[in-house]
């Protein structure tokens, strides 16, 4: 059969009425490639191509589309077919859809969802918001330690089709409290009398339904799961959590941190579905906030307007120096940043860091400066006295913005702020007045100038 190469087949297909035909080729085709396609196409035609799919493979096709796509999807089907929509999704899905839709549609998606559906969404809107409560799955594999691997086996078939994953069951006792787990492979392996109970893994690593969800994915990064099991307060399994769901969470949390770092207030859509206005919002106030501490350098500069006059040279090297510093900061603080988030840095090796910083801001510090002072001499051609100002300086803020860079960070993080608001352009603002105040000290000393 041919296949699909690109959308063009599909709206050629369309075009021609050809629906049977498109509905066979759409079969070979992975999901997750369909909603790709479908994301490429007219909004009529994306109505048209869904309602071509079979019941399953058009809820797994859902799955995979973006927000605004499943809300034009299942705003233009009738009651009983979104109602079917989101009987087939996974609860976890259905939850991230019902979270993003207005609170007039989700009452009539849920008015037409089955009971369970029903029940199972509700109870993961209940859980905060970043918590791993509210990214889990309701569908899971769970055995009790009695029963014996041949009625493990009919059990997983029984329930494994609308389960997430039936690579690892999840043993329960008679409170539903989690004591262990097994694997599909060692129920094959085992003889199909022996009891589980008497070879599951009693050694099992579960996530509170109240962790963050940047520290449930921390846990799967450390021990390399594809699923972990989600519990209460009494240790009782109330749903799992699988890598798919950990990448997406992963994706986001890198993408905040990026925004953050760039002083931009994180948004939750991409950028090109996310309006002007919208975007003026996230980024205007940290503009505001640099644009009023900047005026600090401003006020700085003009209070050594008597040294800049008797020696108007020093003004064509501030603004080499202020980026220098500033672009030494940057790079300390992203390290670090990316440390901390990492846990390969704590509080606690702040001292180390520091000294460490300190060692490398003077080798940096020195090569640059010596660069630097060949470029006066040989093209510049200023005194002798100066090009030591100007070095010395180099030298200084290199040290100070390294110095800035790596504990700005970490004492954001010790008092319970994000790390990343202490990046690049927060770094240097503070790293240009130090500089400039260095700069002037070292012009007055140095060549006598007012200070």
């Amino acid at each position: 059969m041919e296949d699909i190469k690109n959308v063009e087949t599909i709206e050629e297909l369309l075009s021609e009425k050809q629906y049977t035909k498109l509905r066979q080729m759409l079969s070979e085709v992975m999901e997750a490639d369909i909603a790709a396609m479908m994301g490429e196409l007219k909004e009529e035609d994306k109505l048209k191509v869904f309602r071509i799919l079979p019941k399953d493979q058009a809820a797994e096709v859902f799955s995979y589309m973006d927000v605004d796509d499943e809300q034009f999807i299942i705003t233009s089907l009738s009651d009983k077919d979104a109602g079917n929509i989101i009987d087939n999704l996974m609860a976890d899905d259905a939850a991230d859809l019902m979270d993003e839709m207005p609170a007039n549609i989700v009452k009539r998606i849920l008015a037409n969802a089955s009971p369970e559906t029903r029940r199972d969404i509700n109870h993961l809107l209940n859980y905060p918001e970043d918590s791993a409560g509210s990214i889990m799955t309701v569908e899971y594999v769970d055995l009790k330690e009695s029963l014996t691997v041949k009625e493990a086996i009919e059990r997983i078939r029984r329930v494994g089709v609308d389960s997430e994953t039936i690579n690892i069951c999840y043993v329960l006792d008679s409170s539903r409290r989690l004591i262990g787990t097994v694997s599909l492979r060692y129920l094959l392996l085992h003889g199909s009398e022996e009891i589980i109970g008497d070879f599951m893994n009693e050694n099992v690593i579960s996530i509170h339904t109240l962790m963050d969800q940047e520290e449930a994915a921390e846990l799967f990064k450390r021990y390399d799961f594809t699923a972990m099991p989600v519990v209460d307060n009494e240790n009782r399994l109330v749903g799992i959590i699988t890598v798919d769901d950990i990448m997406d969470i992963m994706e986001e949390e890198a993408t905040e941190d990026i925004e953050k770092m760039n002083a931009i207030l994180p948004g939750d859509k991409p950028y090109m579905k996310t309006g002007v206005f919208e975007t003026w919002k996230n980024r205007i106030p940290w503009l505001l906030l640099l644009m009023i501490s900047a005026t600090f350098t401003g006020r700085i500069i003009t209070s050594f307007e008597d040294a800049l006059s008797s020696c108007v040279v020093l003004t064509a090297f501030i603004p080499m120096l202020m980026d220098t510093g500033g672009n030494a900061g940057g790079q300390a603080s992203a390290t670090i940043i990316r440390g901390l988030s990492l846990n390969d840095i704590e509080f606690s090796d702040i001292l180390r860091v520091i000294w460490k910083e300190i060692r490398v801001a003077v080798l940096c510090g020195l090569t640059l400066a010596a660069c630097n002072f060949l470029k006066l001499m040989l093209l510049d051609r200023v005194n002798l006295t100066v090009a030591a100002v100007v070095c010395l300086t180099l030298v200084a803020a290199v040290v100070i913005a390294k110095v800035v860079g790596c504990v700005l960070p970490m004492a954001a993080k010790r008092v319970g702020f994000d790390p990343a608001v202490m990046a690049s352009p927060f770094i240097t603002t503070i790293v240009d007045a130090l500089s400039l105040m260095i700069y002037f000290r070292i012009a007055a000393a140095l060549l006598g100038l007012p200070a």
